[in-house]
């Protein structure tokens, strides 16, 4: 394992050593199909599934009967988009969203496209943000769905998600909200009017290939299966249940909601201890998105003036990103910046930093003298720089 200090939270969370624990019977003692209605193996695994799923229903103060379990966020995104508009071409075909979501959204959106289905993308501001007044105005007559992001993934910007759903009822449109990365670090009040809500495990100190999609009892006779096979999840979405898995996602949001207060308070006093060490260290540092409307633990900055790829290559003691996991193969600047305004060279020299659980000061103040030391050495090899 390296020793590198990991900045990358975003991209995923390491298992809490708390939630393993929780897991590991399911993997061995506790293997039954809960599907297995005939003996105690299936009725012991259904059991821990159905309190899993009710201690994550507490968590999010949602019915449990409206969680249904998937692979995770992505697979929750495409069975909403997908999910709704299929199931409501007779009231329209369009879809509304918002040009600085996941891939998983813009793609399942541009793949609806293909079918025949309209797709508007709103633009964002200078930071991030849009308002509730520019989604009503881009909604039409045939628009049944509109889906925007809790917490970008990027830049961390919050989305007045409460406005905009509100915004959508008023003409009586869905609302879907993937809210994979800011579950356990923001309160959740403002989704409460979400109709659709993705979730991921991985994204909050849980396991891999687990997530889920709140589909509200009002609105669920609103949305059609994706996949077929035995009827699970209400119907909605088929396959064998992965017990280990849902037990431990709910224990780790149940950890994250919890524990969601302090966690708050101390990521964000590190994230801003890093802004004013990095500020302080490199002229011309520029900070993506809103600082007002942000996730605690997230900063995003523009370097001019370095390559990337070399201040990469120059902290090799540090784990961050240059943007989005699910886009790290492509070589085009981030989207989600250009759609702030900032030019190929700024968007293309951005760093996401990602603090966590398990980070520390020390590992803050480390970061601030690897960071300026790098950006300083490449600076003056730069005959742009003086």
């Amino acid at each position: 394992m390296t020793d590198a200090i990991y900045l990358d939270y975003h991209a995923t969370t390491p298992v809490d050593p708390r939630v393993m624990d929780v897991m590991l019977p399911f993997f061995t003692r506790v293997f039954g199909n809960p599907s297995s209605h005939t003996h105690a193996y299936g009725w012991e695994a259904e059991a821990a599934v159905e309190a899993a799923r009710a201690s994550l229903a507490e968590s999010l103060d949602v019915d449990p009967s409206e969680i249904v379990f998937t692979s995770g966020a992505t697979e929750a995104d495409n069975l909403a988009l997908r999910g709704v508009m299929e199931a409501n071409r007779e009231r329209g075909a369009h879809l509304l969203t918002v040009i600085t979501e996941h891939k998983a959204v813009l793609d399942a959106a541009t793949a609806l496209e293909r079918d025949g289905f309209g797709v508007t993308r709103l633009p964002v501001d200078g930071e991030g943000l849009i308002s509730a007044e520019a989604l009503s105005a881009a909604l039409e007559p045939g628009t049944v769905l509109a889906s925007v992001m809790h917490a970008n993934n990027e830049i961390g910007v919050l989305q007045p998600i409460e406005d905009l759903a509100a915004a959508c009822h008023e003409r009586a449109v869905l609302f879907h909200c993937d809210a994979a990365q800011s579950i356990g670090k923001v309160p959740l009040t403002e989704l409460a009017g979400a109709d659709f809500i993705s979730l991921s495990g991985h994204k909050v100190y849980g396991p891999k290939g687990i997530g889920a999609l709140v589909v509200r009892r009002r609105v669920a006779h609103r949305i059609r299966a994706l996949q077929h096979g035995g009827g699970h999840e209400h119907g909605l979405r088929s396959g064998t249940l992965p017990v280990p898995l849902i037990v431990g996602f709910a224990e780790a949001v149940r950890l994250a909601v919890s524990e969601q207060k302090g966690e708050l308070e101390r990521l964000s006093a590190l994230r801003d201890r890093l802004h004013r060490g990095l500020s302080a260290g490199i002229p011309g540092l520029i900070v993506n998105g809103s600082m007002a409307r942000r996730l605690p633990n997230n900063l995003n900055v523009s370097i001019s003036h370095v390559d990337p790829d070399a201040l990469l290559m120059a902290m090799p003691d540090l784990a961050v990103s240059t943007g989005s996991a699910c886009t790290s193969s492509s070589d085009e600047p981030s989207y989600v910046l250009k759609a702030l305004g900032r030019s190929d060279a700024l968007a293309a020299s951005a760093l996401r930093f990602g603090l966590g659980r398990f980070t520390t000061e020390a590992e803050i103040d480390r970061t601030i003298a690897l960071c300026c030391a790098a950006v300083a050495h490449l600076r003056s090899l730069s005959p742009h720089w003086s």
